[in-house]
């Protein structure tokens, strides 16, 4: 989508259910291997009581939503920031979503509200981020 088709207000989301499948390739991938992520028992030792779905993993889907939706393919990530609220359990059917909050024709520049939510509708998630769609 190119900054001429960009509209102040417009969104693209995801619905998804984390998985432990997803926990582990996220942490092949990114080489997280922490206990609180992977092991169960060391899990219900902490405040949390059950594994953590990785942060980054939401970041991920943010990442994927901006590549691949909106703006779209061909999009310059510029910057990214992110404050992990609450906690993400594996099981939990989150929404990760994008808003257009600001634009800027003459730079070629939009910025994104950035979050995730659960069914409950609680900010667990949320950041702004800054890309260049394409030309």
């Amino acid at each position: 989508m190119k900054i001429t088709e960009i509209e102040v207000g417009i969104k693209k989301e995801v619905e998804l259910t984390t998985t432990r499948n997803m926990v582990n390739m996220f942490a092949e991938v990114s080489g997280d291997f922490s206990p609180i992520h992977m092991d169960e028992e060391y899990a219900k030792e902490t405040r949390f009581g059950h594994c953590l779905v990785h942060g980054m993993y939401i970041g991920a889907v943010i990442s994927r939503i901006i590549g691949m939706e909106l703006p779209g393919k061909g999009t310059i990530y510029i910057s990214q920031n992110l404050q992990f609220k609450r906690p993400i359990f594996i099981g939990d059917t989150v929404t990760v979503g994008v808003e257009v909050i600001e634009k800027n024709d003459e730079r070629n520049r939009v910025r994104l509200r950035t979050y995730c939510i659960n069914a409950q509708n609680e900010v667990l998630v949320e950041g702004e981020a800054w890309v260049m769609p394409p030309k």
